[in-house]
């Protein structure tokens, strides 16, 4: 959530100025890993709010799905621009201005509630806007605090806490959105619970702007010798590796995003679960939940066991699962499905980490090109969405399916690299 979600700059690979102890980088990643969580935690209410906004607005799969086109696209509109941003102010400035642009989004779920369904669309763009910014920001402190050789380690200890949220988000969500669903309070009813939600979530957005204006972070610097995206005689897209492991995002964060999406109606199928949304909502949160464990796990075993292979094994559990889920019936569907949470938790960060080895200055244009690829995590739910009107919602798990067989195929292919010696 977006999982997505969901990494990095398209600016040149940043340095730790001279100076910086131990004790600072230690500091400085308690901070991010704030960020992360809060992230999480407002990617992951999309997957309570898309059923809350098809029942109030009576949409299709398809249309409903224009919430993560409208969402996941900002990455790929602002996340160059974003990068340009973070080169002319800052990565500090840069982090407080994502989060404000991201408190803006919230705030404009209050005039959404009277105005209909373009309106919301509208404020997941440049809520996710402000997201992608900060994501812009803070991802490259992930990288540079700490050893080279331990960077997927680290991803995946920030990418727990980022889970953490998105575990936490669909429980609130349920709570507070959700509960009285159902109970004939009509559409403008239905459609004003989601004003407290996230006008609180705009007060906390601010709140940490504030402190993370005045925090005390190791001043990180690019380096000037990596080219923008088509500058120069070489390229990041040269590198094979970096090219599939684009792919590898795109399809991840499709298939994590599409899966998510689609958990409360799925679990609301008569011979699956029979749920109600509000009770289906809380299963949500052990989809999530499954990814923090995996990548708490994923923070220790990364440090001894090779990425590839790692990746390539919770890749064929993954398809598994999701085919388990596609043509099974009841608790086993149900348990099938939320299963693959955990096999998504060091997909994102081990694919990130793969992808940009070995590229030297062209490190940053690299970033720029993974960010760019969350955009799977818009067109995948969304083409799932029309595979879910035609076939319905349980056959279209097949395309999820399909996701993770690519990602098989990169963990196979680059079994080999990076691993601990």
């Amino acid at each position: 959530m977006a999982n997505m979600a969901h990494n990095s700059a398209s600016t040149a690979p940043p340095q730790v100025a001279d100076g910086v102890q131990n004790g600072t980088n230690t500091s400085a990643l308690v901070i991010i890993t704030i960020l992360f969580f809060m992230w999480g935690l407002i990617t992951s209410l999309n997957d309570v709010l898309i059923p809350h906004l098809k029942a109030i607005y009576t949409l299709t799969y398809f249309q409903a799905m224009l919430v993560q086109l409208c969402f996941f696209g900002a990455y790929f509109i602002v996340s160059m621009p974003a990068g340009a941003l973070i080169r002319r102010i800052g990565y500090q400035k840069g982090a407080v201005t994502g989060l404000l642009i991201a408190a803006g989004g919230c705030v404009l779920f209050y005039p959404a509630s009277f105005g209909g369904y373009g309106l919301f669309l509208l404020a997941f763009f440049v809520l996710a806007s402000g997201i992608t910014v900060l994501q812009v920001a803070a991802n490259p402190y992930v990288t540079v605090l700490g050893p080279a050789r331990t960077a997927s380690s680290r991803l995946n200890l920030t990418q727990a806490f980022n889970s953490l949220g998105t575990t936490i988000g669909p429980a609130i969500g349920g709570l507070l959105i959700l509960s009285s669903a159902g109970a004939a309070l009509g559409a403008a009813a239905e459609a004003a619970t989601v004003r407290g939600p996230y006008l609180a979530l705009a007060a906390a957005l601010v709140l940490l702007a504030v402190l993370f204006a005045f925090a005390k972070l190791p001043q990180i610097a690019d380096s000037e010798d990596a080219p923008l995206a088509g500058e120069g005689h070489g390229s990041a897209w040269a590198h094979r590796h970096l090219v599939l492991g684009a792919i590898g995002i795109f399809l991840y964060v499709g298939a994590e995003v599409s899966i998510g999406s689609f958990l409360i109606n799925f679990l609301g199928e008569a011979h699956i679960a029979g749920l109600a949304h509000a009770d289906a909502a809380h299963y949500v949160s052990i989809y999530w939940g499954g990814a923090m464990i995996g990548r708490f796990i994923g923070f220790v075993v990364m440090r001894v066991a090779s990425p590839g292979k790692t990746l390539a094994v919770n890749s064929l559990l993954a398809i598994g699962l999701v085919l388990a889920a596609s043509f099974g019936t009841g608790s086993v569907a149900m348990w099938a499905i939320l299963a693959v949470g955990l096999c998504n938790s060091i997909m994102f960060p081990t694919i990130f980490s793969m992808a940009l080895h070995g590229l030297g200055k062209y490190t940053g244009q690299g970033s720029g090109i993974l960010c760019m690829a969350i955009v799977g995590g818009a067109l995948v739910p969304f083409a799932q969405g029309a595979l879910a009107d035609a076939i319905g919602v349980q056959l279209s798990f097949v395309l999820p399916a399909a996701c993770y067989a690519f990602i098989l195929y990169f963990g196979a292919k680059y079994a080999s690299m990076y691993a601990p010696k």
